[in-house]
């Protein structure tokens, strides 16, 4: 099916942004809608990709604005879908095989790395220093520096984006070489789909016919033997072949529990580094990083005040400075250090002395969402106490010292997957939705601030 060039996209995609400018202030024009960018046509159906962290606010406030506009500019029974930044023309073709028929215009390639994410836009300081230096080595010598190299930490510290940076300096600079991405959630589905379809050859080709493979969040191998047993003859095949393998995961290898004695042995054979919450120095500068590349015109004291009450994450950070500005613009006022001081007020309490319990998890996160602790242990299905539920059981896996088992047994004797897969859904929606993040962060730093 013929593919346009880029340009009819930018094209389009220009006359589609002027009539945006013409509905919206310039201040949230530039915050909201600036970033976005049209990355693919099918039909009467457009793809629109906007950064992860403001793809949710984008999707749930700004989508009828977006599709207005797109009536008006590009043709009156379109159909506007926010993507992803992983979103590429691979995509385009599977969507290609259930739409009706059309014209297909793609931008992109296959790969599934966000272009965003490289060793330029990662933010040093002595937190994450050594974990940038192996990465950048991997980068420019893959299968010679550190293989494997095992990348841990606590969630929005950047492990993901130093995954993409090396992937991205590969495919830039290394003529030649192929790179392969995919979160370990990804393989295990992919692996499942091919034990079915009686079609491994075509999996293994996939995961093993590559220079570099990248797996981000291995933590989530707990208990799946058989996605166990493939990964760990999959890394051999790289590795015994000189091909180069990065990991990242939560944990360092010798704190994932579940996990085969061989395969975490495999993990922790090549380098291993962890990245630390980042220092005020290193979270301003996140924070005028953030705020260039978005356009967002802000005083230096206001990201001065964020920077001193959000201490535990990138992504705590970035979704402090949208949880701000965004609400000044629905106020119609400028983004002020005291009005952030207002809304961020419950993050950054003094460390919390003694290990964290079940039972401290539960009456926060109860407290928090105005909920009881009985409704969130019980059966309860309504939506708002599955999300706390969600919540609560995330904070217990990455706060308490408590096995998969023992957390379930803490609310109201749930199996162990139902804790995993809550893990697996909040570290998704972490990404995505601001306003979670924000929440998820109050609570951990409340927890850690209790005696």
């Amino acid at each position: 099916m013929p593919l346009s060039v880029s340009e009819d996209l930018r094209s389009t995609w220009s006359s589609i942004r002027d009539e945006l400018r013409r509905d919206v202030p310039d201040f949230k024009f530039h915050v909201w809608l600036e970033p976005l960018e049209l990355v693919g046509i099918h039909g009467q159906n457009l793809y629109v990709r906007a950064p992860d962290h403001l793809r949710t606010w984008v999707r749930d406030r700004y989508l009828p604005l977006i599709q207005a506009a797109v009536l008006r500019a590009h043709r009156p029974d379109a159909h506007v879908e926010i993507v992803d930044e992983a979103w590429t023309q691979e995509a385009v073709s599977q969507r290609v095989d259930r739409t009706p028929g059309g014209e297909v215009i793609a931008d992109g390639d296959s790969v599934r790395l966000r272009p965003k994410y490289t060793f330029d836009q990662f933010v040093i300081g002595s937190s994450n220093r050594f974990a940038h230096a192996a990465a950048l080595s991997v980068a420019e010598t893959p299968g010679q520096a550190y293989n494997p190299l095992f990348i841990h930490g606590r969630p929005g510290l950047g492990k993901t984006h130093l995954l993409h940076a090396i992937g991205n300096y590969v495919l830039r600079f290394s003529s030649g070489l192929t790179v392969r991405y995919a979160t370990v959630e990804e393989f295990t589905t992919e692996f499942v789909r091919a034990i079915r379809s009686r079609d491994t050859d075509a999996f293994k080709h996939r995961f093993r016919d590559v220079d570099v493979l990248l797996l981000d969040d291995v933590q989530f191998l707990a208990d799946k033997a058989r996605t166990e047993e493939e990964l760990f003859h999959t890394f051999n095949a790289l590795h015994d072949s000189g091909r180069q393998l990065v990991m990242t995961s939560d944990r360092s290898p010798h704190e994932l529990s579940g996990l085969q004695q061989r395969l975490g042995e495999r993990f922790a054979s090549g380098l291993v580094v962890g990245l630390d919450s980042p220092e005020l120095g290193v979270r301003r500068a996140i924070l005028e990083k953030r705020s260039r590349l978005d356009s967002v015109d802000v005083e230096p004291e206001l990201l001065e005040e964020i920077a001193a009450r959000v201490t535990t994450s990138v992504r705590a950070l970035e979704a402090a400075l949208i949880q701000v500005v965004a609400y000044a613009s629905l106020r119609g006022e400028a983004p002020t250090p005291d009005l952030a001081a207002h809304l961020l007020q419950r993050l950054g309490p003094s460390p919390r002395i003694g290990p964290c319990t079940v039972a401290a998890v539960l009456d926060a996160t109860a407290r928090q969402f105005g909920l009881g602790v009985d409704a969130i242990v019980a059966r309860d299905r309504r939506p708002a106490v599955a999300r706390a539920r969600k919540v609560a059981m995330y904070l217990a896996r990455e706060l308490t010292t408590e096995s998969l088992p023992a957390i379930g047994r803490g609310f109201g004797g749930r199996d162990h997957t139902t804790v995993l897969h809550a893990v697996r859904s909040v570290t998704t929606e972490l990404s995505r939705d601001p306003e979670l993040a924000l929440t998820v962060h109050s609570l951990r730093e409340s927890l850690r601030s209790e005696p």
